[in-house]
């Protein structure tokens, strides 16, 4: 009976083997279809999957895994620049939402509205939370009378929900993660300094975590956030060519200071009103992270961000050849503790080469092969999961190698990343030639050009050509425009220099 179950087991797991390997197989090619190339890596590195409430996604342990470390960066950075963490409730009231009009009307066509509770009509209905500004600062209106309570620098960690009508797993979806801060202030100064900051702290993470270079830049009033003085925005270039605002932060003036009657009295004894901030990224940033880095054969993650940044799979034949790899593998991972995460891939019923393909579609930056040759040779083989290149190396020097090996990978990700956006951003002065480069695929990506600040021209530009103007760059890139210009689009004197580009 016993070995009748063993042999079930090993025809189940062998089953369980070729289904994952036809699965992996069907992850299309980017060049064929990027969007189901997008879906598919997320499959196949078991990211997320779609939920049984349509929009939504349930994150599978992968993919949480890597916005847990997202999320502790991020919090670390947000606390070396003073801020705490906080908690608001879930739930609005209707006549919070609608105290600060722009911003109502703003996110009115995206918010979800409960009606009844406790089997009862609510005596006033209440919206499920699609930003926070409006309870937040009905809380600050308490907890501020001076200026000796100034500043405030909450950030939260929290869901929100905003009804899409188009959904995209990670990018856009009804529900989703995200953490959102929001500071008071005592003067306009003091606001856009935190603002300008908490924008450079997403250009540091995006950068410096994420391997995504980006471009920080102010929204125009059209793309700006419903309710703010000024929006503040990251933008990045995804393989497709199409940008992604991958983080914003809003001096919000004192908008919601006033519709919440927040003031202060100052040093000398006069009430003034309170100036705002508010800033967030969410689990967009798992699909950035995954359409700026991956390839045809799944994920890729950069190693700073990687759940696991290592693992070592053994390769055996036969007991005996099992036990002396499996002892010196156990040997060789005992000084790996505390210096990177690893796993010790000892499963028998699946062949190395499957755990090979397996780790490779899950973006496991770096992989260790060692068999019974390599033990005699006392070498092992390591494998960058980035660029598929293999190295045999003494494993007296195996934990350094690996090391470096991680910093170098993390480096060579944003150098390619940063190469491949600047090899796609040029300037351009004609319309009509923008009109037909931003439909050749060959040819798309960011355009820099002039701009006159009107809103017919900006409005005419997303109508005639789906593109959009991303932001108005506070850095250079290499590209070269003009210092002056004409508006690419009616000709006459520019105000502004822009990026415009199609987006997600």
């Amino acid at each position: 009976m016993a070995r009748s179950n063993n042999a079930g087991a090993k025809a189940g797991a062998a089953g369980a083997e070729q289904a994952k390997n036809t699965a992996s197989e069907r992850i299309t090619k980017r060049e064929e279809d990027y969007s189901r190339w997008y879906t598919d890596v997320i499959a196949a590195a078991e990211l997320a999957d779609y939920a049984p409430v349509k929009g939504c996604m349930v994150i599978r342990p992968n993919g949480y895994a890597i916005w847990e470390k997202m999320q502790a960066a991020l919090d670390r950075l947000f606390k070396e620049t003073g801020h705490v963490n906080a908690y608001f409730p879930l739930f609005i009231p209707e006549s919070f939402m609608k105290k600060e009009a722009e911003h109502v009307a703003g996110f009115a066509p995206e918010c979800a509205v409960v009606t009844h509770g406790g089997g009862k009509k609510l005596e006033e209905p209440l919206y499920i939370r699609p930003t926070s500004e409006t309870i937040i600062w009905s809380m600050y209106k308490k907890w501020i009378q001076s200026y000796r309570d100034l500043p405030i620098l909450i950030n939260q960690w929290a869901n929100i929900v905003r009804w899409e009508m188009r959904t995209r797993l990670f990018l856009r979806t009804t529900e989703f993660l995200w953490q959102e801060g929001h500071t008071a202030h005592a003067t306009y100064e003091e606001a856009e300094k935190e603002t300008l900051q908490m924008l450079e702290v997403y250009r540091t993470f995006a950068e410096n975590y994420m391997a995504v270079p980006v471009i920080p830049g102010v929204k125009t009033e059209k793309e700006k956030f419903a309710g703010a003085l000024r929006t503040y925005c990251i933008e990045a270039m995804m393989q497709d060519r199409k940008a992604l605002q991958a983080g914003t932060s809003h001096n919000l003036g004192q908008n919601f200071a006033k519709a919440f009657d927040v003031q202060y009295l100052d040093e000398q004894g006069k009430l003034e009103y309170v100036w705002a901030t508010s800033w967030g990224v969410s689990t967009r940033l798992v699909g950035a992270l995954i359409m700026t880095h991956s390839d045809d054969n799944g994920l890729i993650v950069p190693p700073k961000l990687a759940p696991l940044e290592v693992v070592l799979v053994p390769i055996w034949k036969g007991a005996d050849e099992q036990a002396a790899v499996l002892e010196r593998a156990n040997k060789i991972t005992a000084d790996w503790k505390g210096k990177f995460s690893f796993k010790l891939d000892d499963r028998d019923n699946y062949r190395p080469g499957w755990k090979f393909n397996e780790w490779e579609k899950r973006g496991v930056p770096v992989r260790v092969e060692m068999g019974p040759k390599d033990l005699q040779n006392n070498n092992a083989v390591l494998v960058r999961r980035d660029t598929g290149e293999k190295r045999v190396v003494p494993q007296a020097s195996l934990t350094e190698e690996i090391q470096r090996t991680l910093e170098r990978m993390q480096a060579d990700l944003f150098n390619r990343a940063r190469d491949y956006r600047d090899r796609y951003s040029k300037a351009i002065y004609d319309y009509e030639q923008f009109k037909k480069e931003i439909e050749d695929p060959d040819k798309s990506g960011f355009f820099w050009t002039h701009w006159c600040g009107n809103r017919q021209c900006e409005d005419r530009l997303q109508e005639e050509t789906k593109a959009t103007i991303r932001c108005l760059p506070r850095i250079e890139t290499g590209v070269v425009l003009a210092p002056e210009g004409k508006c690419l689009m009616c000709g006459t004197a520019a105000k502004e220099r822009v990026v415009i580009a199609k987006a997600y």
